[in-house]
């Protein structure tokens, strides 16, 4: 049963309806607590059954059967650029070109970081000198959007400039007025399909729009993490425009740093990355990267190559992931539908692919939440970690991740955390009144 009649808007409803709600939802929450449940809805993680369709991989190459493509024994050094064959797989599905593609060792996030440090201590090939010598670097950071993006600004000493985001990406009004006089914005953090937290799909305009854009510095850049450029959670495989060519056809085809990974492809901790962008950009990545590596683990790249075989064995991974974790997001948006439509205290997204549920809840309310949560056995990413420093200015979202957990149990977690905005939402207005 819902803790509360679902067409009440507690926004406008009266202190004695207000308390009602408020005591109902305290009685649903404290028997919960009582159920002493111990779940986790922190990471994006994959299920243990998702890292069971990759099980293959781990038999692969085998003992005797080690040689690529071209006849390279792949245990042995080079091949800095990574596979042909792997790179002739991959690139196709981020909008790359296999020549302008690199392919690493398990982790985008750490060419992402390496990007950046190269930048700073040697410049991009468009720098006039390196990001280390000026006196301010800035990034502006899409939000709510991805906590471990910001760690790296943060890390660095990069100062952040929150961008709100819009149902197609960016707001690019904002973006655009920024960066057209600001030459100390160097960069920008874009998540544009099913963008962490929120879900969202960059539009066509959106694309264009940031290509198009003119920049103080001539040598920003697109940190373009296309993580989740094949999860969906519907039978629509929604493609976003390719950030590349219109960046080549608007006269800056350096503009864009492409990543992607088999994170949530095939096994996290032992997948393949990838870095595409102009020739240019590959170039100068692989001289930098040359100085710290004569080459990646060539092994895990021909097992890849042998496990997912071409474009259709690959989709047919992904449908068998979606099998497993849509219904997981389905009882998320069913559970809060029951206990929170109506109510004017929360929204949340309904994304079509991703890991995420964006939680909105009544401003102010949201570290409470996640804290009247964890008491309840539930663990949520603290509030504001969808924010630079992890301070959300209007403390209200909140990030889900319903993929780890089975179905039931993150129905569980959904009821708790929703039990939770009740009553933290109910005790503010009270308050405030």
């Amino acid at each position: 049963m819902p803790a509360t009649d679902p067409m009440t808007d507690l926004n406008h409803a009266t202190p004695e309806q207000l308390r009602s709600v408020h005591d109902a939802s305290r009685r649903h929450y404290d028997e919960f607590v009582t159920r002493g449940v111990k779940l986790d809805l922190t990471r994006g993680k994959p299920a243990s059954e998702q890292l069971d369709l990759a099980g293959a991989l781990l038999a692969l190459p085998g003992t005797a059967d080690f040689l690529a493509a071209d006849g390279s024994d792949t245990r042995n050094y080079g091949v800095l650029q990574g596979l042909p064959e792997l790179r002739e797989l991959m690139a196709p599905l981020f909008g790359l070109q296999p020549q302008h593609t690199i392919i690493a060792d398990n982790s985008s996030l750490g060419l992402m970081h390496d990007s950046i440090a190269y930048a700073l201590l040697c410049g991009t090939i468009d720098s006039p000198r390196p990001w280390s010598k000026d006196a301010r670097v800035s990034f502006l950071c899409p939000v709510p959007g991805y906590d471990r993006h910001f760690a790296i600004c943060q890390d660095f000493g990069i100062e952040m400039i929150p961008v709100p985001m819009t149902e197609t990406g960016p707001d690019l009004d904002v973006v655009e007025r920024l960066v057209k006089d600001d030459d100390s914005i160097r960069g920008m953090w874009c998540m544009p399909k099913y963008s962490n937290p929120t879900g969202t799909v960059y539009s066509e305009e959106t694309v264009e729009r940031l290509a198009a854009m003119t920049t103080a510095a001539p040598d920003f850049r697109l940190f373009w993490d296309n993580a989740y450029a094949v999860h969906h959670l519907t039978a629509d495989r929604i493609e976003i425009a390719n950030i590349v060519t219109a960046c080549e056809r608007h006269g800056h085809p350096n503009r864009p740093f492409v990543y992607g990974s088999t994170s949530k492809i095939t096994l996290a901790g032992a997948g393949i990355a990838l870095f595409g962008s102009s020739a240019n950009n590959v170039a100068w990545y692989l001289k930098r990267m040359g100085r710290r590596t004569i080459g990646g683990d060539k092994v895990n790249q021909l097992r890849h190559v042998r496990f997912l075989r071409d474009r259709d064995g690959l989709l047919a991974l992904m449908d068998a992931h979606r099998a497993v974790i849509a219904p997981k997001f389905a009882t998320v948006i069913s559970t809060f539908d029951t206990h929170l439509t109506g109510c004017g205290v929360a929204r949340w997204t309904q994304p079509k692919g991703g890991y995420f549920v964006s939680l909105d809840v009544l401003a102010g309310c949201a570290s409470e939440v996640v804290q009247l949560a964890r008491q309840a056995g539930v663990e949520l990413t603290p509030a504001g970690s969808t924010f630079p420093h992890g301070k959300d200015p209007d403390n209200r979202n909140i990030r889900i991740a319903p993929t780890y957990p089975d179905r039931a149990a993150v129905g569980q977690a959904a009821e708790g955390v929703a039990l939770s905005v009740l009553v933290a939402t109910t005790s503010a207005l009270i308050a405030r009144r």
